[in-house]
């Protein structure tokens, strides 16, 4: 049979198409191919556990539609080969990796079943050992045994039995925030008088909102989309999309909320509303887990993706008084890079990404939604009882005038190679502009500083990680300064073929 085992591979996870419904995608991750995965899984797992006669995997799923037959195949798989499996229902990404890490389960490897944000007919599979989510070449390897197609020998079956473990997981928060705010009024009950919304978008973190904000005493009446439906009506699960933030902040006024949470499908990412309807995302979601963390260890380096503004580097260096060190996009380059950094002897205690991925070192460096959230209704407990709001520790962030972002398609099969060499072209091109200058220090892509009068600015262009496209971040401080930029930049870019402009010459419509 030949069958395409590479093109499933997505960065460090496994992401394919799993149900029919959208034209142009044909199934390529259906029960028989996860099933291989399965032995393969196993396989790799024997290999780095070498001697250890019976190993003991967790396995669990959000949402979507195709969850139960793929997890259900994923099993079987597990169980053929020998393995004492957990199957662990409905959980969240970072759920599963604590399975791996807390007694009595200890498992030597665990799977979530998740395609993250992307629509309901896709899914995937993200996996973990004890020592953390797996590299890009563990994937690999694992695809390259799937590819083999053997099964492994086993002397007999192994044997799979439920676990709940999200309540597991859920005990461990609730615990944390008891600790954490150690209330003298009320310690089991910490969030009495806290009225929060939880938007878990249909996804797997509807969880939150009733076995860990109601159990510490938080009223979560207006909070929606808890129950998982993998058909996602209501709105991508999606802390970045506009129409979920902006149904999330609008819960928030109607029910006059403390505090508003939205999760994506699976968990690993979130972001928060204030009390007044406010978004806390992107830049400013930054700059809180920022200033928490460095209360927590002061000075130590913030490691954040490409595409963070220049305000939340002042705002990092100069007010926080901690180092921003602004690295690759992708949760995990930045979780190894901030594991690199430590391991170089200089102390970095949170890695995340605008996106919503945040990683701290005290958890494993483990992009998880829920403990990032978990962190942040502690420090508004804890501040409520000084009469400050959570949102007064980021009061000196700036906030620019503009951002915007433009995905230009490059219409070629070598794309990469392409991107390439319109990045490097565009590096000669900036230093012909008056006020146009590279920035140093950057590790993926152009960016520019623009400054001039009538624009104080800059501006990335980089390479997507997997995709035909190269993503341009522009911003500024000043109204109608991207349109300045992006004019400039149009001139540059209808210099090359096989780049599709649609997005940045339509962008006043």
């Amino acid at each position: 049979m030949s069958f395409n085992w590479k093109k499933l591979q997505n960065g460090s996870d496994i992401r394919g198409v799993a149900l029919t419904g959208v034209a142009g995608q044909e199934i390529n991750l259906d029960a028989n191919v996860v099933k291989q995965l399965g032995f393969a899984f196993y396989q790799w797992l024997k290999q780095k556990n070498t001697g250890k006669q019976e190993l003991k995997v967790a396995v669990g799923m959000d949402s979507r539609l195709s969850g139960p037959d793929l997890k259900a195949a994923f099993i079987d798989a597990l169980v053929c080969a020998g393995a004492e499996v957990l199957d662990c229902g409905m959980a969240s990404t970072p759920a599963m990796f604590m399975s791996t890490v807390t007694p009595p389960y200890n498992a030597d490897g665990a799977v979530m079943l998740t395609a993250s944000h992307l629509p309901f007919n896709r899914n995937g599979l993200k996996f973990f050992t004890p020592e953390g989510g797996l590299e890009k070449q563990d994937i690999t390897n694992i695809l390259a045994l799937a590819e083999e197609g053997n099964t492994p020998e086993q002397t007999a079956k192994g044997q799979c039995s439920s676990v709940d473990f999200i309540d597991v997981y859920s005990n461990i928060l609730v615990d944390k925030i008891k600790k954490e705010v150690n209330s003298s009024d009320n310690y089991d009950q910490p969030l009495s008088g806290f009225k929060m919304v939880v938007d878990a978008g249909n996804g797997a973190g509807g969880f939150y909102a009733h076995k860990v904000l109601e159990v510490l005493g938080a009223d979560v009446k207006g909070s929606q989309f808890l129950d998982p439906d993998g058909r996602f009506p209501n709105h991508v699960p999606n802390p970045e999309d506009a129409v979920a933030m902006k149904s999330i902040c609008d819960a928030v006024k109607q029910h006059q909320a403390d505090l508003g949470i939205i999760f994506d499908t699976d968990v690993d990412r979130a972001a928060i509303v204030d009390e007044k309807g406010n978004p806390v995302n992107r830049n400013a979601l930054v700059a809180l887990s920022a200033a928490i963390v460095n209360e927590e260890h002061p000075g130590s380096v913030i490691v954040t993706d490409s595409i963070t503004s220049d305000g939340l580097g002042w705002f990092i260096n100069d007010v926080l008084q901690a180092k921003h060190h602004r690295f690759k996009r992708g949760y995990k380059n930045v979780i190894n890079e901030a594991i690199r950094l430590n391991n170089t002897g200089q102390e970095s205690w949170l890695a995340i990404e605008t996106s919503g991925h945040a990683a701290l070192k005290e958890n494993y460096f483990l992009d998880d939604g829920a403990y990032l959230v978990t962190k942040m209704v502690i420090k508004m407990a804890q501040l409520k009882a000084k009469g400050q709001s959570l949102t007064s520790l980021i009061e000196q962030l700036p906030v620019p005038a503009e951002s915007k972002e433009f995905r230009i398609n490059i219409e070629t099969e070598d794309f990469k190679s392409h991107g390439e060499k319109v990045i490097s072209a565009l590096g000669l091109f900036a230093a012909t502009k008056t006020g146009w200058e590279l920035v140093p220090n950057n590790y993926e892509g152009v960016r520019v500083s623009v400054r001039s009068a009538k624009v104080n600015g800059w501006f990335l262009l980089r390479l997507s990680l997997h995709d035909p496209v190269i993503p341009l971040n522009i911003e500024s401080d000043q109204e109608g300064g991207v349109e300045i930029i992006a004019e400039t930049l149009i001139e540059f870019f209808e210099t090359f073929s096989n780049l599709d402009l649609k997005s940045l010459k339509n962008r006043a419509l």
